[in-house]
């Protein structure tokens, strides 16, 4: 048996919706019309998520499907706190061996990927916006 720890789709799903600030009832509207608020409550809720609807939802949020799956929150701070920790700088000492890690580049590189995410929100956010006054226009 493994020792890893068994990740949460649905929970991961949820985050990453959040995270793009992409209300449940959007998702429900681009998951289709048998889709509404409660069911995406619900889906969010599940352990374990059918392939093909994890497929779609991850096409929606334009995240990797592998991201959902594999994303763990309690990993990731575990890694973002001993890369940024107290030693980081003792990776950098000639003794360290061949490891070269400079933290500056390194937070410089985690900024520009904020901005390219929040500029692709931005964007989003704009098309669902005009997809919607074009909606309520037709009505």
């Amino acid at each position: 048996m493994s020792d890893r720890k068994k990740v949460h789709e649905s929970r991961n799903i949820k985050r990453f919706r959040e995270m793009l600030n992409l209300k449940q009832d959007a998702l429900a509207w681009e998951l289709g019309e048998e889709w509404n608020q409660q069911k995406v409550s619900l889906l969010e809720q599940k352990e374990a998520i059918d392939e093909a609807i994890l497929r779609q939802v991850s096409q929606i949020l334009k995240i990797p499907v592998e991201a959902i799956k594999n994303f763990d929150e309690e990993n990731a701070v575990n890694v973002i706190a001993n890369t940024f920790g107290n030693h980081a700088f003792l990776m950098n000492s000639p003794n360290f061996g061949s490891v070269h890690f400079h933290p500056i580049e390194k937070i410089i590189e985690l900024h520009d990927q904020k901005i390219a995410l929040y500029e692709r929100m931005i964007k989003e956010k704009d098309e669902m916006v005009a997809v919607m006054k074009g909606l309520l226009s037709g009505r």
